[in-house]
Formats: structure tokens, C-alpha cells, sequence
């Protein structure tokens, strides 16, 4: 019985092999999934804010925050400041608007109420005693010096805060009433504090 050497020619169509899918070609050879991107993107962000971290927006806004001047000036600081700004615009005053008392009485006002909300809480009542002092401090280089001497200088003084007594009223009530405002949000506080405070 003979015996052939070759195989028998197989009939039908060949089979082809399947391609391989994208992640085969692409993907295995970069080194990363496809359809990822390489720096995170949207999803790092994403993952960012759900964890609480800040973002640029929030890092503006708290740096603004840090910016806004809020001083805490003790008794004598908030007295040399108002007079030191009463000067400085008293001699401004006096350089630009002829030493108009009227402007320096609008300008004592604003400067009352930044002396009122800067001082420090334990300095409360010392805002409504040195804003009369400032505003007849600041009259120096405002009032009229009359005959040129020292009694000139005073009786100038002393006339300037005779016809602009108004607005000295009206700036040290300005200031009283910002005191008494934030000495009544204080004690609201410590009280609202003692009675979370637990007993014990």
C-alpha cells in the first residue's frame, strides 16, 4: 500500500486573521489608554474641586481678601492718626482751596468714622475724645493767622471753631454712634458665647 508524501490540498475559503482593535496598535505602544489624555484635563479638575481644593478663582478672592486694610489702632495711635490726616488736609486745604473752612468740615467727618471702625475694641471709648482734638489740631494751618503772631494764630483758631462748630459736632457724633454700635456687637457676642459655652 502506497503512501503519499504530501498532505491532501485543503478546500474552502482561508481564514484571515482578526485585526487587532485600536488599543492594540495605538495604545499598547504608547503606553496609555486610548481615548485618555496625558494630563488629566478635565477630570483632574473635576476630582480637584470635589475634594475641596481651591481654585484660581477662590485663590483670588482670599487673596483680595488679605489685601482690604482693616488696622486695629490702640487709644493714642487712633488719636495721632486722625490728627496726623487732619493736618495733612488742613494744609492741602489751605494750598488748593484757599483754607476753605467748609471743605475742612466735610473732610473731618469720613476721617471720624475710619478712626470709630479702626480702633481697637478695648480702646472703644477714646474715638469720640480725640476727633475733637484732631479737628482743632488740623485748624492750624487753616485758620486766620490775623496780625501774624502766636495770639493771632490762637484767636484764629479759636473763631474757626466757634463757625464751624457744626461739623465738629457732626463728626464727633459720627463717631460716638460707630462706638456705641460695635460696643453694643460686642457684648452681644460675648453673651451669645456664654451660652453655647457648656456648663462646667
Amino acid at each position: 500500500m502506497e503512501q503519499h508524501g504530501t498532505r491532501p490540498a485543503q478546500y474552502g475559503p482561508r481564514r484571515r486573521r482578526a485585526a487587532l482593535p485600536p488599543q492594540g496598535r495605538g495604545g499598547a505602544a504608547a503606553g496609555r489608554p486610548v481615548g485618555r489624555p496625558a494630563g488629566g484635563g478635565p477630570a483632574r479638575a473635576a476630582a480637584g474641586r470635589q475634594a475641596g481644593l481651591p481654585g484660581p478663582a477662590a485663590g483670588q478672592e482670599v487673596g483680595a481678601r488679605r489685601t482690604m486694610p482693616n488696622p486695629r489702632l490702640t487709644g493714642l495711635g487712633s488719636g495721632l492718626f486722625c490728627a496726623a490726616v487732619m493736618v495733612v488736609l488742613g494744609y492741602l486745604d489751605a494750598l488748593l482751596l484757599g483754607a476753605s473752612l467748609t471743605v475742612y468740615g466735610v473732610l473731618f467727618v469720613p476721617v471720624c468714622l475710619l478712626t470709630a471702625v479702626w480702633v481697637r475694641r478695648g480702646d472703644l471709648l477714646t474715638a469720640p475724645v480725640v476727633v475733637p482734638i484732631a479737628f482743632a489740631v488740623g485748624l492750624v494751618p487753616v485758620a486766620e493767622r490775623g496780625d501774624g503772631g502766636l495770639g493771632g494764630r490762637l484767636m484764629g483758631i479759636v473763631t474757626a471753631l466757634a463757625t464751624e462748630a457744626g461739623w465738629l459736632y457732626g463728626g464727633t457724633l459720627v463717631a460716638g454712634s460707630t462706638v456705641i454700635v460695635r460696643r453694643i456687637r460686642l457684648v452681644r457676642r460675648r453673651q451669645a458665647a456664654a451660652r453655647n459655652r457648656p456648663p462646667g
